[in-house]
């Protein structure tokens, strides 16, 4: 069972802080739940920072210590900053030395009043090592012993008064997965005092933690004899190189198939409430040019990438439950396997799954690799990672292919991935057998324990990714959009004399033949809005790059659609539906209907098979994202490894596209 929990007036030599902390630092070793208890401790009241001179983000946020009883005035606001794990404080790495340069002050941004330091229950030894060095900092500390409960299911039980008397600050066992003693953690920050762990002479470090764990926990198997045959024998498959492989595929293949069946229910909703907004919108304002902007424009655009929110979130979601559990871990073990077979490093693991969020992140964390070549080589194969900028394009166009087969659709899905992984692998071994010839380095991991996800972080997590992806549709989509609606809108063309000998065709019929003379009057209209799409504008930028992607079956509309996406990916969806909607009255179908129905200007339907596979293949392995090349002329220091990176992946993009789109011809697909 836990021990007790005590705080300031446990320690023997507790000093209190003359007033409560303004701003608390959390820091701990990686794996200590050190982020979970960050999302208890401040919820929704987070953001991510990056302190300047750092690469290196940083997640702050704020608690709130509560009025003690018999004064007046509200709750105290403390700022918390949630510092990356570490393994040491003077090891020259990134994250290093950000919590280096955050305790000692020399981060005036980051500088916090005290420090609460992380302890993991079933990994006291090393995790006492660490706190011995964060309390060289001299600020006034207060201990937080985690994953005490996973220790009482191996039977350990700890001790916060034993254990406070040996550092000489508060102790408090808490469990950020149910939130349990987080409140008596918040109460003990103005408590805080420096520890001053004392070593008999003579006595090592690593023997004085070993003596604290004597005296401080207990039970059945304290002495940490005992194994987990269980974990071991689960460990054993998840990390075989065959066996382990092979879940790794059926655990992603079912994540993304469980993407698609659930987000049918919210993404008709989504749909339709988009929908409605423009047909009423429409319905105001009427055919002029504002009610076209609002409806189509803005409206439509941002639907046409909306959408598709219900993707995102489910992704992050079973995502962070997956990581929760310890499994990705495990995965990473098996896939350093295989990233080593084709020079990357394996350090390269980290930078390449953060490259699935964004690009960029991943590529500012190739810092931590010390080899320039392995470096270099990780940060030219990152962007071939699926992001999540890619993920309405991959839901658009596998839909589109097997709109009644979700399982099929999320098998395709997590293809993608695979294959955009499968190219930075091979790409990775041209470098590093060519201009970047050299061995990679293994990796050191450590594997944390097992323990059940923790829900509040998973919806943490994907609040605050939702967040992201919709300020940028309220912003950068937003613009796009207008953009595209005035370029596809303008200059306005007059009637032509196709539509208007259709229409004195409809005028004849109507005393007759009243529904043969609206139909006239429909196709009447589809001439006039193709007409419109094809002189505006976009159809003009249009046609006179499509000789260049029509190899690979793009049309006028879907070359405007690919060009706009080099700037965002995410826009694809948004620009096609404002390229065959406007004009043409869209507003009563949904985005999937609406590009399902699409029209080339000959007739032909836009998204056949050939052109929608040609079309998945290229937005996974094209660089199409300018802020990501710039990152990359940062990290590398030269704009010619930038420029490799852009004509490597599009060039590698087309070319692929091109086998796609003519090998599916040959084999009677169209």
């Amino acid at each position: 069972m836990i021990g007790t929990e005590q705080q300031a007036s446990d320690s023997p030599s507790a000093q209190r802080v003359h007033a409560p902390p303004r701003r608390v630092a959390l820091v701990g070793n990686p794996n200590v739940g050190k982020t979970t208890l960050f999302n208890r401790m401040c919820g929704l009241r987070a953001k991510t920072a990056n302190f300047p001179g750092s690469t290196v983000d940083a997640r702050v946020g704020t608690t709130y210590l509560p009025r003690p009883s018999g004064t007046s005035g509200g709750a105290t606001a403390v700022e918390v900053v949630d510092l990356p794990g570490i393994y040491a404080l003077d090891l020259d790495l990134p994250e290093s030395r950000l919590c280096r340069e955050c305790l000692s002050g020399q981060l005036a941004e980051c500088h916090p009043d005290a420090m609460i330091v992380v302890l993991d229950a079933t990994n006291l030894a090393r995790n006492l090592q660490f706190l011995v060095s964060a309390t060289r900092s001299g600020l006034p500390t207060v201990v937080a012993v985690t994953m005490a409960d996973i220790a009482a299911r191996k039977g350990l039980s700890i001790d916060a008064h034993l254990l406070a008397q040996h550092v000489h600050c508060p102790a408090v066992v808490v469990s950020g997965r149910s939130g349990k003693g987080v409140d008596r953690l918040v109460q003990a920050l103005p408590d805080a005092a420096p520890c001053t762990p004392t070593l008999n002479p003579g006595e090592t470090v690593a023997m004085w933690a070993s003596r604290v764990i004597e005296e401080s926990v207990g039970g059945e198997r304290a002495a940490g004899t005992d194994h987990d045959t269980v974990t071991d024998r689960v460990d054993a498959a998840f990390t075989h190189p065959v066996l382990g492989t092979l879940i790794f595929a059926l655990v992603m293949s079912g994540l993304f198939a469980t993407i698609f069946s659930l987000a049918q229910l919210p993404m008709v909703g989504i749909d339709w409430l988009f929908e409605k907004l423009g047909g009423w919108i429409a319905m105001q304002l009427g055919d002029g040019a504002l009610g076209s902007l609002l409806s189509q424009g803005i409206i439509g655009g941002i639907a046409g990438t909306v959408v598709f929110l219900p993707q995102i979130c489910i992704l992050f979601f079973l995502l962070s439950l997956l990581e929760d559990t310890g499994y990705l871990a495990r995965a990473a073990f098996v896939m350093d396997r295989v990233m080593c077979r084709f020079g990357l490093p394996g350090q390269a693991f980290v930078p390449l799954l953060s490259s699935h969020a964004c690009a960029l992140p991943g590529i500012m964390s190739t810092r931590l690799i010390p080899d320039r070549r392995d470096r270099l080589a990780t940060i030219l194969v990152a962007p071939f990672m699926s992001c999540s900028a890619r993920v309405p394009v991959y839901v658009l166009l596998t839909t589109l292919l097997f709109r009644d087969h979700p399982f099929i659709a999320g098998l395709v899905f997590a293809g993608c991935y695979v294959l955009g992984a499968v190219a930075a692998f091979l790409t990775a071994f041209v470098l590093r057998s060519s201009i970047l010839r050299g061995r990679s380095r293994p990796m050191v991991l450590e594997l944390p324990s097992y323990k059940m996800p923790s829900l509040r972080t998973a919806l943490l997590t994907t609040i605050d990714r939702a967040r992201t992806f919709l300020v940028n549709a309220g912003t950068i989509i937003m613009a796009i959009c207008i953009v595209m609606w005035w370029l596809s809108a303008y200059p306005k063309m007059e009637p032509t004399v196709e539509a208007e000998a259709l229409r004195g065709q409809a005028d004849a019929l109507v005393a007759t033949d009243p529904l043969n003379a609206e139909a006239l009057r429909v196709d009447a209209d589809h001439v006039d809005a193709r007409a419109q799409s094809a002189q505006s504008f976009a159809g003009r930028i249009g046609s006179f790059a499509t000789p260049l992607f029509a190899p690979i079956g793009f049309d006028r509309q879907l070359t405007v659609a690919t060009m706009t996406s080099f700037l965002a990916r995410e826009v694809f969806a948004s620009t096609t539906k404002i390229l065959v909607g406007v004009g043409e009255d869209a507003e009563g179908d949904g985005v999937i209907e609406t590009l399902a129905n699409a029209r080339r200007d000959d007739g032909s339907p836009l998204f056949t098979p050939a052109t929608s596979a040609s079309l998945l293949v290229f937005f996974v392995l094209a660089m199409q994202c300018l802020p990501t090349l710039a990152v990359t002329r940062r990290e590398s220091g030269s704009w010619k490894w930038a420029a490799l990176q852009f004509a490597w992946m599009s060039g590698l993009a087309y070319v692929a596209a091109f086998i796609v789109y003519h090998g599916l011809g040959l084999l009677g697909i169209h």
